[in-house]
């Protein structure tokens, strides 16, 4: 008896460090799912209905093995990615690097901002009244509060995503459907099709998630010691992640299916819920919006943030003052400034926020490569270096990920060039 109860002590014990340590790799996976997540994956179920399915599950396998690797390599080494790719690569890599997160992110914290426009407009907010006050609210939090502070609000947001699973289940798909295309593959070799796919990597696979992950993990201090909770929670945040992408597919693949077309807004994703799930799909479709973007609005900044003053090597905390961190926290308060500026310009949100997520599909392939030979250097990480699996897995991601970009940029210049190569 006594050592059943210790046996239970032990595992409830581990159940609450793993509660403490929890929140980089949660907040960092839904931070994914934000409004270009959001519209990338309504569109590929509007479009192509449940065809999807089988991509986002090789995705998901690539996406946990990545997010666990930039988990260890911030927890054994007590650094950031960028800090890592300055240290270990030339001066020039690593300027490249940081310059192709920065232009990426640049584009998604516009595309936040966009989300939440969208979302208040889907309730007859305008977002010139909307859009302002949700960029003063993030910034304010990041700049007065304490990171322990940003993180409950973050680890708040993430709640948002559970009307996603609702509007599926409430949609009343065809199950045996949903579940052949999750298990076998239905690819069509279209441009359509490999635009959607590569816009479906960049919103799941994208950079600023590496680089928020490693931040954060540095910023609270996980070591070694604590890695085995964090590895949970960056493997458990990814999985979740993807649930929720693959439910906001299915749910609007229901909902357009016999009638496939491509969304111009958030409203019409919203509308065409309506018979299936119910007078209150809009509600929940905002909601959704709603939280998914204004957890990324904080998210995406910062991780360009962390980028750079790790590149540079100075001061890089949301606890710091903004004189002691005036690099870090200048970069966070320029990127609101520019992300809410530009939304207000008129304009189609919604396009607007796919087309973004097309160019981080293109520079997602370099943090992956980056990532996998640092987490293949056992100079650097010893006996937590990757092991053949992760190693294997890795650079399968890596190629494919790779492959789809780079027949993007082909399809890019033949267009340019007036050719027809799909």
């Amino acid at each position: 008896m006594t050592n059943l109860t210790a046996t239970a002590q032990r595992r409830w014990r581990g159940f609450f460090i793993y509660l403490a340590a929890a929140g980089p790799g949660i907040i960092a996976a839904n931070a994914g799912n934000d409004a270009g997540g959001v519209a990338t994956y309504a569109s590929a179920g509007a479009q192509f209905g449940y065809a999807m399915l089988f991509f986002m599950v090789v995705i998901t396998i690539g996406y946990v093995c990545i997010q666990e690797m930039v988990a260890r390599l911030a927890a054994h080494t007590g650094k950031g990615l960028a800090a890592l790719i300055r240290e270990q690569f030339s001066l020039r890599l690593s300027a490249f690097a940081v310059f192709a997160f920065a232009v990426a992110n640049l584009g998604l914290v516009v595309t936040e901002f966009a989300g939440i426009g969208s979302a208040f407009e889907l309730w007859g907010v305008s977002r010139y009244i909307s859009v302002p006050i949700a960029a003063v609210a993030i910034w304010m939090l990041v700049i007065v509060g304490s990171y322990r502070y940003a993180e409950r609000v973050f680890l708040l947001l993430t709640l948002a995503f559970v009307t996603y699973p609702i509007a599926m289940i409430f949609g009343h798909p065809d199950w045996k459907q949903v579940a052949i295309h999750t298990v076998i593959p239905h690819i069509t070799w279209t441009k359509a099709f490999l635009l959607t796919a590569v816009a479906l990597i960049g919103t799941t696979i994208t950079p600023y998630i590496q680089l928020y992950t490693a931040g954060a993990v540095v910023d609270r201090g996980i070591g070694p010691d604590e890695y085995k909770y964090e590895r949970v929670d960056a493997v458990s945040g990814a999985v979740i992640s993807d649930i929720v992408s693959m439910c906001i597919i299915i749910a609007t693949a229901t909902a357009f299916i016999g009638n496939p077309q491509v969304l111009n807004s958030a409203a019409e994703a919203a509308r065409a819920l309506e018979p299936l799930a119910g007078r209150f799909s809009s509600v929940l479709f905002g909601i959704g919006l709603l939280g998914a973007s204004a957890l990324a609005a904080a998210v995406v900044p910062l991780s360009t943030s962390y980028a750079v003053a790790e590149a540079v090597g100075v001061e890089r905390s949301v606890s710091k003052s903004f004189k002691e961190a005036p690099l870090f926290l200048g970069l966070f308060s320029a990127q609101i400034v520019i992300g809410a500026g530009v939304v207000l310009i008129p304009g189609n949100l919604f396009r607007l926020i796919i087309n973004t997520q097309v160019l981080e599909g293109v520079v997602t392939p370099i943090t992956l490569v980056f990532v996998l030979i640092l987490a293949n250097r056992r100079a650097l990480l010893g006996k937590a270096a990757n092991g053949r699996l992760a190693r294997t897995v890795g650079l399968a991601t890596v190629i494919v990920v790779g492959s789809f970009a780079t027949f993007l940029v082909l399809l890019t210049l033949s267009g340019w060039l007036g050719l027809n190569i799909a």
